[in-house]
């Protein structure tokens, strides 16, 4: 007797939001708190505004396509003539996934480590991040079959975990609700509206997942109603997800703590709150978003990564598979996964990988507006989408500018090496 295989919405909104809640929060809130202070879960909560304009047109060429390719296959048959633009989205979403499968690793290590006096060594932490992108690397070549039942065990495990940590947070709180009304009122008054926006833009790769819902568009009940339904609930839940937290760590805890232990912000909080519980707690929540985050990313992309080699588009070799299991494509995203946290930081991978798909939802959004009456969609909506998410994009350039040229050097290094290798290939494409 055959098993009912159909995806039915409680099932496509956790596949989302196990996507997105993926140690993002983790990870964002010591550096937005740094940049803004207090106002750091208003400006979090900003970055979900921009999800949802960059998913209005995922949703319309979703539901128009209907093609399990998602993002690399909307834009190629969006631009069938193109072997430039197939070429330049399927790199650019490849290393977008890439950076964060880094930052999901990096994250795993600081919270890991975090209760070890070798925390703050960049070393072993950068070594447990490599460390734990190859085990999961390791559990892909070999079966993903066990990790599979237990992924959205995961995913509610982890949301509860963030729900206990945010109401304990809460009761614990230095700081009354009046108190912080008053200290937000200054802050808005204090804090540039860039700076805000700035954050905004920075923190959006933590929404960065609910494209995952259009993968399973052969499996879903009723995909015209389903993939809005599911991509839109789940990018405000998330945002009121991360809200929440945010808003309870700035209670709760106090702006130098969370700018001096911003890569395991949480935990170091937690931990002069409810003590160890407390530490034990954030570091169990993360280490469960982290590790189901990049089991599913090394699932999901690594697949996607071989049907590109298919076209073409990346040296052939990555699209071998064995057991229908696309092992050279795994592991070149982990041996890159790797290198990217070998030689940056938290903030370089987090930037890049924001700006990453910023750009990556930005074509979406201009693919979606060529061909708007075909999708029915918005003309004012799909133009909002657009420059906001190119204003995202320049926000982020211009903040690096201003404040760490050496690393927008790096990062843009790193743009012309993936511009001129999806050149490339688009050429040998063409000649073939």
């Amino acid at each position: 007797m055959q098993g009912k295989k159909n995806l039915g919405l409680k099932e496509l909104i956790a596949i989302a939001i196990g996507g997105m809640v993926g140690g993002g929060i983790f990870t964002i809130l010591g550096i937005s708190v740094s940049f803004v202070g207090v106002l750091a879960p208003f400006a979090i909560a900003l970055g979900g505004v921009m999800a949802w304009f960059a998913a209005y047109s995922y949703v319309k060429l979703g539901v128009y396509y209907k093609d399990e390719g998602a993002t690399y296959a909307f834009f190629k048959r969006t631009y069938p003539s193109s072997n430039l633009a197939a070429s330049f989205i399927g790199w650019f979403t490849i290393f977008g996934y890439i950076s964060t499968l880094a930052l999901y690793a990096y994250t795993f290590s600081s919270y890991g480590i975090s209760g070890f006096s070798f925390a703050d060594d960049e070393v072993v932490r950068k070594v447990v991040a490599i460390g734990i992108i190859w085990i999961f690397a390791s559990i892909n070549l070999w079966s993903v079959k066990g990790m599979g039942k237990i992924e959205d065990i995961m995913v509610y495990a982890k949301l509860m975990i963030l729900f206990i940590i945010s109401i304990s947070l809460i009761y614990f709180a230095k700081t009354d609700f009046n108190t912080f009304s008053t200290i937000i009122q200054k802050d808005f008054q204090a804090t540039p509206l860039m700076s805000i926006l700035i954050v905004a833009s920075v923190t959006f790769v933590a929404y960065e997942g609910f494209q995952l819902v259009i993968n399973a568009v052969n499996d879903m009940e009723n995909p015209d109603l389903n993939i809005p339904r599911a991509i839109y609930g789940s990018v405000i839940l998330v945002s009121l997800i991360y809200f929440i937290i945010a808003l309870s760590a700035v209670l709760a805890i106090s702006t130098d703590d969370l700018i001096k232990n911003r890569e395991y912000a949480l935990a170091s909080g937690a931990f002069d709150i409810m003590g160890d519980l407390g530490r034990n707690l954030v570091i169990f929540g993360a280490i469960l978003a982290t590790s189901s985050a990049i089991n599913g990313t090394l699932f999901g992309s690594s697949r996607q990564m071989a049907r590109i080699a298919d076209d073409g588009y990346l040296p052939s070799i990555v699209a071998q598979r064995k057991n229908n299991i696309p092992k050279t494509a795994i592991m070149t995203m982990a041996a890159i996964a790797s290198l990217l946290v070998a030689i940056g930081g938290l903030r370089l991978i987090l930037e890049f990988g924001s700006i990453t798909f910023l750009l990556i939802s930005l074509l979406m959004a201009i693919a979606n507006f060529k061909i708007r009456k075909e999708t029915n969609s918005s003309t004012l909506i799909t133009i909002i989408s657009i420059i906001g998410l190119f204003m995202g994009a320049i926000l982020i350039l211009y903040y690096e500018y201003k404040h760490n040229p050496e690393q927008l050097l790096f990062i843009a290094i790193l743009y012309i090496v993936l511009t001129l290798g999806a050149w490339g290939y688009a050429r040998m494409s063409h000649l073939r």
